[in-house]
């Protein structure tokens, strides 16, 4: 892996590999929801689609037309704290993609009569989301721990605010966020630093700049959550405080995770689904930020057997942080971290998305020997640690279902903080 900057300053990373044959090429933008305001949340996923809808030279369907024609992949995503723009192409059409890609970037034209109807598409995303309640409970978990900190907020935002954006507000999002020091692209596959001609041509002439303001972390809270909606299950989140992108003990809070929730072998999915049936779907996961993270265990259940769920999920957590995993699930834990690590190195899609990321939102890269080593020397202290960071205050719960009554003695003292309104129509 090498970083290089184009004369403009604009980094570039790339991850050669010759033994490919394809190309995977990625435009990231260090902005996201956590970077909107309470009145234009929702813009940067808002731009995101509207990149696609037709530039200068393309129209939209000419767009699709270049990278279908060339057998090729493009697509996007935003997140709380970065977008991504990204293409998947054979290593003989890579100019092709960054031309594209790059003419999207630079030059969208976001006509009124694309914006309007691809508001009409965002509006039926969200409808979609609203209409899946396993999607719509995470969004509350981030609200119940975070409040109204910018990291909670929905990465779709919402109708309202939808509709009254227009073309300048996206283009001043752009010119205020879209700049040289946000900004990094990424390639790995069968690429080498001669295509950094290419960059110049399509990139040199960038010169947006600027500088951000400083991001202030959320205090976790340990709120609850209820939204009313009409459901056969009940969809429960505990949330608890995780560790930030940079925590040198990372790889420890992702083992923990993996053993609470984090696959089949893990403790609850054996505990709740395995050994009791009282739940398909009972997973946990771990969510960085710059300087935050969470710890979620998620369970669909059916409303009588909410609190035993509830109930067993505080009591496996007690219990490990009483006694502490085994030797044995440490080990393991290792060789599961290891061996989805190394995988996931195999595919230029992957690397591309490490590459691009890590510069990003670290500013720094570890080789695959230094990453195997952080993961080997993880320690019973160091899972110990992450346990009492866990444990250290009560969680934040959020649901989704049909009656809040289902929520009462739900092993703590539940208070319903917000009850969130039942989408219209319901």
């Amino acid at each position: 892996m090498n970083k290089y900057q184009l004369k403009n300053g604009l980094r570039v990373m790339i991850e050669s590999i010759p033994t490919s044959r394809s190309v995977a090429f990625g435009i990231w933008v260090r902005t996201g929801s956590r970077n909107e305001t309470p009145d234009n949340n929702g813009i940067s996923h808002f731009i995101e689609h509207m990149l696609f809808k037709g530039t200068e030279r393309f129209s939209a369907k000419e767009i699709a037309d270049r990278f279908d024609g060339i057998g090729g992949n493009v697509n996007a995503f935003t997140s709380k704290e970065y977008t991504c723009y990204y293409a998947k192409v054979l290593d003989q059409h890579l100019p092709i993609a960054v031309d594209v890609l790059s003419d999207m970037f630079f030059r969208s034209q976001m006509a009124d009569e694309e914006l309007a109807k691809e508001k009409n598409v965002i509006l039926e995303e969200i409808s979609m989301y609203e209409d899946t309640p396993d999607d719509t409970v995470h969004d509350l978990a981030s609200r119940a721990s975070f409040g109204d900190h910018p990291l909670a907020y929905p990465i779709l935002g919402t109708a309202e605010l939808l509709n009254a954006m227009g073309p300048q507000d996206l283009r001043g999002y752009m010119k205020d966020r879209y700049r040289i020091e946000n900004t990094v692209v990424s390639l790995a596959g069968n690429v080498n630093e001669s295509v950094l001609e290419l960059l110049e041509k399509h990139f040199g002439h960038f010169d947006v700049r600027g500088s951000d303001a400083a991001l202030h972390a959320p205090k976790f809270r340990s709120d609850a959550l209820f939204h009313k909606k009409k459901t056969e299950q009940n969809h429960l989140c505990l949330t608890f405080p995780g560790c930030a992108i940079d925590d040198p003990k990372l790889y420890a809070m992702i083992l923990l995770n993996n053993s609470i929730g984090g696959g089949m072998s893990s403790r609850l999915f054996q505990e709740i689904r395995e050994k009791r049936g009282l739940a398909y779907s009972v997973y946990s996961y771990h969510t960085s930020y710059a300087d935050s993270g969470l710890l979620t265990v998620y369970a669909g259940t059916a409303p009588k057997q909410t609190r035993d769920v509830y109930d067993l999920t505080m009591e496996m957590l007690q219990e490990l942080r009483d006694k502490g995993l085994t030797e044995a699930e440490v080990v393991r834990g290792k060789e599961q971290l290891k061996g989805n690590l190394i995988l996931s190195l195999e595919s230029t899609s992957s690397l591309m998305n490490r590459i691009g990321k890590n510069e990003l939102m670290l500013g720094r890269h570890f080789t695959l020997d230094e990453m195997l080593e952080r993961i080997d020397s993880i320690s019973m202290e160091d899972v110990k640690g992450m346990l009492e960071k866990v444990m250290a205050e009560p969680c934040s719960i959020a649901l989704v279902g049909g009656q809040e009554k289902a929520l009462e003695g739900i092993g703590r003292e539940f208070i319903v903080s917000s009850t969130v309104e039942a989408a219209a129509g319901e």
